[in-house]
């Protein structure tokens, strides 16, 4: 079964022979079409194929060569240069061009060389030898239809790709031009084209060629990656090729176009990384917007609501141990109660307002003190060489948030008598030290909580870093390091990731 255009091509051709023509093209290989001869030979330099133009160029046919070794064969034949050059093209990764004088010719031969894995292949044609006109013709004939499809797709790089065979035949010098490669009019096994094609993208490729190729309904294969240059950078590429079927709806040829898309692709990946960075910007002004008013609430908390409550719990205590003045105790607790109901107000009226800018080493402290006076574990703050105006707003923020965490694990956990907190600089970074003398921890077999996760998050925000030294028995050291011109970056969890999907 053909395919309609196929049949309206050849309907319309009033010439029988064309029709001929373009009939034997859709059944026989690329190579047996090109009038360049082509070859190709293991590592053992064994003969594996051997088209018919190396046959006229040579005048060894097929027959008498196959399976045999190359320069066994044609020792007397070929110049001592082809044997060096092909020997290197083994070990080499771009294809290999060059002209000979084949003295047994009487005329200068233009050569191409490349491996790929265990073979490689040669096209090789007479530089000198004009062509006949009938055999002009006849090519033009061959490769009209081939030639019809590609132009309506692409003038890029031309191909055609023989599926059964798996080569691909690079037309009219455009891999040349665009990429590099000194191929032109010449046939390349599959598996040299699938090493140059980028080693993440060539899953994803291979995967759609198969599946495209394997049904029997589409017509059209298409798909982006990287292709590798002869300068071994990589270009961003679009395919795109028309499907030929033979008579049982089988995908025997593609013929198609590689388009260069490295421009278009830029621009695309530089929206995308601007959209990310407003998405970082957004981010960052709703962490910090959110980060003011924890602090504002933490503030009215702290000098506000602890200190009514511990005046309402005293005179709760004194109400029982005072016949006397039990009453009295009692209403004054109520009216700190009823205080404690408004500050819960106003802090409710507080999420709404900029908040309040922290003093980070006062704010330490004060928290030290509060929690020293209602703990028996000791708790001192010391720092050195360090200053509030070396640590912007959000730095503060964070550096007093990692205190807050930690000194409540120190107090749940750790059964500690004596905790230090030591905020010190080392050039440009911060070096916050907070350590215990409580139990400590087996560091392989202990899990991270809630608490440490956190720390870890706003540390890695700052490209800062957290490291834990704890034995059992022998307390616990949390240290960490935060660059002080270090931009904040977004939290992660915040982000959507972006996939560059085909």
């Amino acid at each position: 079964m053909t395919s309609p255009d196929h049949d309206k091509l050849i309907s319309d051709t009033s010439d029988i022979q064309e029709r001929e023509s373009i009939i034997n093209y859709r059944g026989t290989a690329i190579t047996e079409v090109i009038p360049n001869g082509f070859f190709t030979v293991d590592q053992s330099w064994t003969v594996k194929y051997w088209n018919l133009a190396a046959e006229k160029i040579t005048g060894v046919p097929t027959k008498e060569i196959i399976g045999e070794n190359l320069w066994e064969k044609l020792d007397a034949w070929l110049p001592a240069k082809f044997f060096e050059v092909c020997r290197k093209a083994f070990s080499g990764d771009p294809p290999v061009h060059f002209e000979e004088y084949w003295g047994d010719m009487g005329c200068w031969s233009d050569v191409i060389a490349y491996h790929c894995d265990s073979t490689l292949s040669v096209s090789f044609k007479d530089a000198n030898r004009p062509v006949k006109p009938e055999n002009v013709e006849k090519q033009l004939k061959a490769l009209n239809e081939l030639y019809r499809f590609v132009t309506e797709i692409s003038s890029d790089c031309l191909w055609e790709w023989d599926l059964q065979n798996k080569e691909m035949f690079w037309i009219d010098g455009g891999h040349k031009r665009v990429f590099g490669y000194q191929i032109e009019n010449a046939v390349i096994p599959q598996n040299f084209w699938e090493s140059l094609v980028h080693p993440d993208d060539r899953e994803r490729v291979l995967k759609k060629l198969n599946k495209t190729t394997l049904e029997t309904k589409g017509s059209v294969w298409e798909s982006e990656y990287r292709f590798k240059r002869a300068d071994g950078n990589y270009a961003y590429v679009r395919d795109r090729a028309h499907i030929i079927y033979d008579q049982d709806r089988v995908a025997s040829r593609m013929v198609g176009a590689t388009q260069d898309i490295s421009s278009r692709k830029l621009v695309e990946i530089r929206l995308v990384e601007e959209r990310l960075a407003a998405q970082k910007e957004l981010t960052f002004a709703i962490f910090t917007a959110q980060q003011k008013e924890r602090v504002a609430i933490g503030k009215t908390l702290h000098e506000n609501l602890s200190q009514i409550l511990c005046a309402a719990k005293l005179y709760v205590e004194l109400a029982k141990t005072n016949d006397d003045q039990r009453a009295v105790c009692l209403m004054k607790s109520s009216e700190y109660i009823v205080d404690v109901i408004g500050e819960i107000r106003s802090i409710y009226k507080l999420l709404g307002s900029p908040g309040i800018i922290l003093e980070l080493f006062e704010s330490i402290q004060a928290l030290v003190d509060g929690l020293n006076s209602l703990n028996p574990t000791k708790i001192d703050f010391q720092h050195y060489a360090i200053y509030e105006e070396d640590l912007d707003e959000n730095l503060q923020l964070d550096i007093f948030r990692i205190v807050q965490e930690q000194l409540n694990n120190v107090l749940v956990y750790s059964k500690a008598s004596y905790a230090i907190i030591n905020l010190t600089r080392h050039s440009n970074e911060a070096t916050l030290l907070i350590s215990d003398n409580g139990i400590g921890c087996d560091m392989h077999n202990v899990k991270m909580g809630a608490g440490i996760i956190n720390i870890m998050t706003r540390a890695e925000s700052y490209d800062g870093s957290v490291v834990i030294n704890s034995k059992p028995g022998e307390g616990y050291e949390l240290k960490v390091t935060l660059p002080l011109y270090g931009q904040q970056k977004e939290l992660v969890h915040q982000l959507s990731d972006y996939n560059d999907a085909e």
